[in-house]
């Protein structure tokens, strides 16, 4: 099984409809997670610094990247355990290629 996980910066909701304004990268991966969740053998997850400070702790690649760059690094993407992005949220076409999936509907942009 494959498994994307996405280190977030501490944020108020997953949702990105919080706050002062609306965050289109969040209803984006919201999105994108709802169509990971029906696919067999792959897996998606998201871990917020403020909600879920342990599963920082516990990957040492996550820990290194934000002692080496700071909080700019956040958020960062882990396919099987490798860091493949920093900084920034995977694009729907890299989310395709890495989990070998195709993502339908309003969620590719």
């Amino acid at each position: 099984m494959k498994k994307l996980a996405i280190y977030e910066p501490a944020l108020c909701c997953s949702t990105g409809v919080c706050g002062p304004s609306v965050d289109e990268d969040l209803l984006r991966i919201t999105g994108v997670m709802k169509q990971v969740k029906e696919e067999d053998d792959v897996m998606m997850i998201r871990y917020n610094l403020a909600s879920n400070p342990n599963s920082f702790v516990r990957n040492q690649n996550v820990i290194d990247t934000m002692q080496n760059e700071g909080q700019d690094s956040l958020p960062i993407t882990v396919l099987d355990g490798e860091i493949f992005k920093t900084g920034a949220y995977p694009t729907n076409e890299e989310i395709s290629e890495y989990l070998n999936i195709q993502l339908v509907g309003e969620t590719i942009q």
